[in-house]
């Protein structure tokens, strides 16, 4: 017995695979929304109702409203601590930019220059240098 084979050549265009891909999926979703729509438009008023409410309680919870920030004290001893960490953080900086002006060589200079004869020219130049 002998059987006769055909051969089926079929070529696929990319472009038009993903066109017609992205058309299904398209269709798809409109045939899923016309259909929700139908069927809200069908049921009775009251059911209806209900799912309005519903969703309005899901959009605007009712305990959920925020204080504002002057009336929560938390807030208030964050924004103090926050104030007196970036003060004492200034603080630092100024006094470790006098330490480093101190010790610099002109601050040196002018120290023993002082130190050996002193004058007013020597304590405008340490007033200067030092700080």
């Amino acid at each position: 017995m002998y059987v006769n084979h055909r051969e089926l050549s079929v070529t696929l265009h990319p472009l038009k695979l993903v066109l017609s891909i992205a058309a299904g999926i398209w269709l798809g979703f409109l045939a899923v929304a016309l259909t929700a729509w139908l069927i809200y438009k069908v049921l009775p008023a009251e059911q209806t109702q209900a799912l309005n409410n519903a969703a309005a309680q899901l959009t605007n919870p009712p305990g959920a409203k925020p204080r504002p920030e002057s009336d929560n004290p938390m807030f208030d001893q964050y924004r103090q601590m926050l104030r007196d960490s970036e003060a004492r953080q200034a603080q630092e900086a100024e006094q470790v930019e006098r330490q480093r002006s101190f010790n610099g060589p002109k601050c040196q200079f002018w120290m023993q220059q002082n130190q050996t004869a002193p004058s007013e020219k020597s304590r405008a130049a340490i007033y200067q240098f030092c700080g």
